[in-house]
Formats: C-alpha cells, sequence, structure tokens
C-alpha cells in the first residue's frame, strides 16, 4: 500500500485542521504534519488538536526550530504529545532560515554541530535517560524528563530531520530516524539527496532503508488545469524570492531567481507576488510541485516517490481540501 499524508499550515482555522485529519485518516492518509516554517502558528498546539480529534493518524511536526526551544524542554514537549497520542508523534526538526532567524536575533551559525548535540540529547532524555551534557549549544547538568504521577517509559518518538543543504543531509542519514525531504524541489534532487543519506548511513553502520524519506510536496489540484497551476504559481514565485537556497537545490534557472529577486522584499506583499508571479514560467511550476486534473497530480506524486520519497506530504493548495484528500485516498476508503 502506498503511504501517503497530509501537510498544513496556516491557511485554515485550527479547527478546520482538526475536520481536516479526521477525513484525512479516514481516506487511510498515514499521518498529518504541520509547519512552522514562519512566525504564524506553532507546530505542536495544533498537533495536540488534531491528535484529540483523531485515533490512529500520525502527528509529525514539519518542522520545528532547533533554535528556539532549549533541549530539554524540546523533549518535554513532545514527551507530553505522545501523552496524549502514545507512539502516534515524529519529532521533526531542522535548522530554520534566514533572514527569519537574523531578523528575531538568531545566529545560524555551526547548525551541524548543534543538530547533532541537539538530536543526541533530546532522544537520550525520551529514552528515560538521565543526560549529562557539555557541547558547544547544549549544556545539560543531570537533567531528565522528571515525571511526578505518570509512569517512567522511554518514549517512542522518532527523530526526522528537515534537511535541504547535503551536508545536513548526511548528517541526517547518521543521527536521524528519518528524514523530512523538501518541499519545492524537483524529483531529480532527490538524487543527490539520497546519495547523502547513504553517505551518513554508512557512518553509523546503517543502510539507506534505515532511513524513512517522507517528503513535502506542493499539490494545486483542479479538474480545470489551468487553475491548478496559476495557484502553484503564486507560491512557487514567494519561495523563489524568499528562500532561494531550496530554488537552486532544484536547479531552477539562475536567471528565474535573479528576476525574481529584484522584484520581492521580504517579506512581501500579497500584490508583489501576484505581479512577479508573471516571471514564472510554467515548467518552473510544474517541475517542483504537483499541480493540475487529479490524475496529473498523482503522476506527478508517482515521480518522487520512483525517485526515493517513501510517503508523500502533501501541501493541498486551494480551499477544497477534501478534493486532494480524495485524489490520493487509498482504494479501500474510496
Amino acid at each position: 500500500m502506498q503511504r501517503v499524508a497530509l501537510y498544513l499550515q496556516d491557511a485554515h482555522p485550527i479547527r478546520d485542521g482538526m475536520r481536516f485529519a479526521q477525513v484525512a485518516e479516514a481516506a487511510g492518509f498515514e499521518a498529518v504534519w504541520q509547519a512552522e516554517s514562519r512566525l504564524v502558528r506553532e507546530a505542536t498546539i495544533p498537533l495536540a488538536a488534531f491528535g484529540a480529534a483523531t485515533e490512529r493518524i500520525k502527528l509529525g511536526s514539519g518542522v520545528v526550530s532547533m533554535w528556539v526551544r532549549n533541549p530539554a524542554f524540546l523533549a518535554a514537549t513532545f514527551s507530553t504529545l505522545d501523552d496524549l497520542a502514545p507512539g502516534r508523534v515524529i519529532l521533526g526538526i531542522g535548522a530554520w532560515w534566514d533572514p527569519l532567524a537574523a531578523a528575531v536575533g538568531v545566529s545560524r551559525a555551526k547548525p551541524l554541530r548543534a543538530m547533532r548535540e541537539i538530536v543526541t540529547t533530546v532522544r537520550a532524555l525520551l529514552a528515560n535517560e538521565t543526560v549529562t551534557f557539555d557541547g558547544e549549544f547544549v549544556h545539560l547538568d543531570g537533567v531528565e524528563l522528571d515525571y511526578v504521577y505518570q509512569d517512567r517509559r522511554p518514549k517512542d518518538v522518532p527523530i526526522y530531520i528537515g534537511a535541504t543543504g547535503m551536508k545536513m543531509m548526511e548528517l541526517t542519514g547518521e543521527i536521524a530516524d528519518g528524514a523530512v525531504l523538501n518541499y519545492l524541489v524537483s524529483p531529480s534532487y532527490n538524487r543527490a539527496a539520497l546519495e547523502a543519506l547513504e553517505r551518513g548511513a554508512a557512518k553509523a553502520g546503517k543502510s539507506l532503508d534505515d532511513i524513512d524519506r517522507p517528503q513535502l510536496i506542493v499539490c494545486s489540484v483542479d479538474e480545470d488545469r489551468a487553475t491548478a497551476v496559476d495557484r502553484a504559481r503564486l507560491l512557487v514565485t514567494q519561495y523563489l524570492g524568499q528562500q532561494p537556497h531550496i530554488m537552486k537545490a532544484s536547479g531552477v534557472p539562475a536567471e528565474v531567481l535573479d528576476r525574481i529577486g529584484a522584484v520581492l522584499t521580504w517579506p512581501a506583499t500579497h500584490e508583489q507576488v501576484v505581479a512577479a508571479s508573471a516571471l514564472v514560467p510554467d515548467d518552473v511550476v510544474q517541475m517542483i510541485t504537483a499541480c493540475g486534473t487529479p490524475d496529473e497530480c498523482r503522476a506527478k506524486v508517482a515521480e518522487y516517490v520512483e525517485s526515493g520519497c517513501t510517503c508523500p506530504i502533501l501541501y493541498p493548495l486551494g480551499d477544497d481540501v477534501r478534493l486532494m484528500i480524495d485524489t490520493f485516498a487509498m482504494p479501500a476508503s474510496r
């Protein structure tokens, strides 16, 4: 059976997200992931709401910033989510991005070292260990998850790293349970990502098959193909201007990035994005998103799976989230 998951950002009220999580669960989706990429919606509160409204579907953070939570409190937060939904929680963590990090006073220096220290200590805390660690970024002195009334037990919370660059991807293969592959990258990007994951896995005596590889995929479904493509074009334009590191990793031509960068500021207004979208050709939109009719979207998502994605995490664009869920519902659920 093909695995599939739902990705939510902040486009819908949380109560709507709860209903979408229920619909996705009934449709056979494996997980619902909540974004935390901007200063808009924190991830763990919606995940708790989704967990309270469902019974089986997994709950993933896609992804929380490693810089803004102390590792002990990060472990306590996800331990708490596991109390709500035992065995269903996935800690997805990432190194965030500039200029947002710099704008709020966060220096992203040495992200590889910081990620290694944080993942190492959070995993140990969730495993019910007492942790003493004196690193460059993490300092813990005899710290444990100090349960008072509940049973002391290891928490089954796998840790996935949201990586884009190949050095972080290699580290992910070495220390993480999975990699959350980014969206707005082309299927061809996955080849280099898998090679880096495999190199990292080998360092830890693992194989690529030991690393789960869910992937965020922008999905704009509409019976009218042009409407679907235009809807995706707006999001692509925003990322071309504001997160060009993702676009470069996908092979988007430098001249396109330069044209968009000359028009968009950060944060861009909706009017700026709409104006700049006229500079983004259809082939770029179709290269890095699944957009079009239901059949076209299924075919594009299949390309990502063939390129190494183990579970598509579908980011629905537009108001009709149920149409996207129905498009990818497991056969027994249709």
